[in-house]
């Protein structure tokens, strides 16, 4: 029987080089999910993001379809298959059901609660859909999944916390370099958080925009969304000596602005002040940093305490969004098991009038001769199946603990059958 099935690399298994190899702009997934498809997946998703790119589908062999989708991300990442499987995670059943849940609901991102992940979401079931990978199964769980991150947005105020951080940059701005048409701006890779401050401040009016990346054609891919100038990280001295706020957002495993490169470029700024937001998750900024004139530097920490909502507050929220997810989990096995009764209790119920139509057309004499009639043939067939399994006790007491359950009954045990 098809059950769920998640195979991916995330922020959270694999390295930025691979997340970075693995990433696949939304023109070219139509090409991936062919593969998928070819692979022998029927109903598959692919998510493609700035923390993860997997793969949430339905598949009858979990181990078939894992390694589908592993020898899919060698091919597309250019690595041999034992890395991507080294660096991936794998789930299955509900275990699969309530992380593509909580990916829905921003619960499983570097930045709890970032609202852009349902509509990436959102886009990947289209594209899956268009690509003929959409089934009834899966298409289920993922209108269930929105309907539970409808719930977490709306009971858990959760996804409003990102929304402030960047609402708390665009006050710094303004406290440091006044109006922000009038400040530069540079975003140092792709995370959700970092896009969404850069999208805070472009509506607050910022100036010029740069964007810096290790890849030049996912800088390119990131600039053409803002209109922004775009570079390598090789070009990243000289770009900090023009910016004014810096967001970065890499999160390679290393600093990307050391105390170095940073007391460079405030020499080359004649000590003109720099904001640096440091949003990446493990941190882009050395802490050394800290110890230069003229530059002020803000941690994700930070910003939560200016926009008052610490770490207490964010664990409450996500507490009660874990909560709310596995409510919505068990509720929808629920509904699906009791779908699954369906089959067999419309064939019972058919089964039963068919006997009653038989001992109608005998036409009894009277009432108690037809009830018992058909008692006597409705009980017939029960009654030959347990005998047969007089020879076999463990499935015969199975059977009875069956019958036992579906009919409210007190069955007694033989005397030469209890226990002593």
């Amino acid at each position: 029987m098809a059950d769920f099935l998640v195979v991916g690399v995330s922020h959270r298994s694999g390295t930025a080089a691979l997340r970075e190899a693995l990433y696949v702009e939304e023109e070219r997934q139509p090409e991936l999910l062919g593969r998928l498809k070819s692979a022998g997946l029927s109903e598959a998703v692919f998510l493609s993001t700035c923390d993860r790119s997997e793969v949430q589908a339905v598949a009858k062999d979990a181990d078939l379809a894992a390694a589908a989708v592993e020898i899919a991300f060698a091919g597309q990442a250019g690595v041999p298959r034992e890395e991507v499987a080294a660096q991936s995670y794998r789930l299955a059943g509900a275990d699969a059901l309530r992380h593509i849940f909580a990916v829905a609901a921003s619960l499983d991102s570097q930045v709890i609660g970032e609202p852009q992940v349902l509509g990436q979401v959102k886009e990947a079931h289209r594209l899956a859909q268009a690509a003929g990978l959409m089934g009834s199964r899966l298409n289920e769980a993922l209108q269930a999944a929105y309907a539970a991150a409808k719930r977490v947005r709306s009971e858990t105020g959760l996804a409003e916390q990102p929304v402030s951080i960047a609402a708390v940059v665009v006050g710094l701005v303004r406290q440091l370099h006044g109006d922000p048409k009038r400040a530069s701006g540079l975003l140092i890779g792709p995370g959700e958080m970092g896009e969404l401050v850069v999208e805070q401040l472009r509506r607050a009016g910022l100036g010029r925009l740069a964007v810096a990346h290790a890849s030049a054609r996912r800088a390119a891919l990131i600039a053409k969304r803002y209109q922004a100038h775009h570079m390598t990280l090789a070009e990243l001295p000289p770009a900090l000596a023009a910016s004014d706020v810096v967001v970065s957002a890499q999160g390679a495993g290393r600093p990307v602005i050391t105390a170095e490169l940073m007391a460079d470029a405030i020499r080359a700024r004649r000590h003109r002040p720099v904001l640096l937001i440091d949003v990446a998750v493990p941190q882009d900024v050395a802490p050394a940093v800290d110890r230069l004139e003229d530059v002020f530097r803000y941690e994700l920490d930070d910003l939560e305490r200016a926009a008052m909502q610490g770490r207490s507050t964010r664990a409450a929220a996500a507490s009660t969004a874990w909560r709310l997810i596995d409510e919505a989990v068990a509720g929808y096995l629920e509904r699906r098991a009791a779908r699954a009764v369906v089959p067999a209790i419309l064939a019972l119920r058919r089964r039963f009038e068919a006997v009653r139509e038989e001992v109608l057309a005998a036409k009894p004499a009277d009432a108690a001769t037809a009830t018992r009639l058909l008692v006597n043939r409705l009980l017939h067939e029960p009654t030959a199946g347990l005998r047969e399994l007089a020879t076999e006790p463990a499935e015969r007491a199975a059977a009875e603990q069956l019958i036992a359950r579906l009919f409210r009954l007190e069955v007694e045990v033989p005397e030469d059958e209890r226990d002593g």
